[in-house]
């Protein structure tokens, strides 16, 4: 109980716990990424990657979850600090110029609003799969047969779309903004950031976080400018060659049983 109440009552535990959780959190989102840029190679490759993830059943569930109870601890920690600065605020403050780290935390606090509506956004978008109709939430067959959804045309259609296209690289761009300050005072927190090496480690860190928001508005650009295209012959609607190099007979399998059984529904 001692250790509980020194890390979610005293300022300075609530800081060191918000660091931690912060840190798990950065280390989902690169995950998550590293994730995603699989779309630039073969389709099975992401669409096999996703299999496994959803094959894992409660597994998964239990890391989301985890990961669910880190974001609300990292976010009421947020709401509980801000809470305390304001009250420890004289109310002469207000009429002072303000200084460089308050501007920044001040808009720590709006980015991370906004951050927080796009991870829901996003995980009905892709996660619970309810902001689109069906069409948007195609299955193919990987090369050994396996049934399996087809994340990589999931992706692309999602991104075809200029406003949201707009809206996540918008929102990406802020969650960068908000990691680049965020993992400052993470390491500040935990007294890793001292004078010797100050200057290396936000360079780093801006270069870790420009990085990060290059790697994604890289995958929304390419499926927004037709770089990456849909290879699912039943999404993109053509007939794929029974000699195809992308689908091969697989799909070419999968599409002839498709037309027998739409000529049987119209007889």
């Amino acid at each position: 109980m001692n250790i509980l109440h020194v890390l979610f009552k005293s300022s300075i535990g609530k800081k060191i716990t918000m660091a931690v959780t912060g840190f798990i959190l950065f280390g989902f989102v690169i995950g998550h990424l590293s994730g995603n840029l699989q779309i630039f190679a073969h389709p099975d490759k992401i669409n096999a990657y996703a299999h496994f993830l959803e094959a894992l059943g409660p597994g998964l569930w239990l890391i989301r979850l985890f990961l669910l109870a880190i974001l609300i601890i990292h976010v009421w920690l947020a709401a509980q600090l801000t809470l305390e600065n304001k009250a420890a605020r004289p109310q002469g403050y207000q009429n002072q110029i303000t200084l460089r780290a308050t501007l920044a935390s001040r808009y720590m606090r709006v980015t991370g609003v906004i951050v927080l509506v796009f991870i829901v956004y996003h995980l009905l978008h892709f996660t619970v799969r309810v902001t689109h109709g069906p069409e948007a939430y195609p299955n193919t067959v990987l090369i050994d047969g396996t049934p399996v959804r087809d994340v990589h045309s999931m992706i692309i259609l999602g991104f075809q779309n200029p406003l949201i296209s707009i809206f996540y690289i918008l929102a990406v761009g802020l969650l960068s903004w908000h990691l680049r300050h965020g993992l400052v005072s993470m390491f500040q927190s935990i007294g890793w950031q001292t004078r010797t090496w100050s200057k290396a480690l936000n360079k780093i860190v801006l270069a870790v976080c420009v990085l990060y928001f290059l790697g994604n508005a890289l995958i929304v650009g390419a499926a927004m400018s037709g770089q990456v295209r849909i290879q699912n012959p039943q999404v993109a609607g053509y007939v794929c060659r029974t000699d195809c190099e992308i689908c091969g007979l697989r799909n070419a399998a999968t599409i002839a049983e498709s037309d027998e059984a739409a000529s049987d529904n119209q007889s």
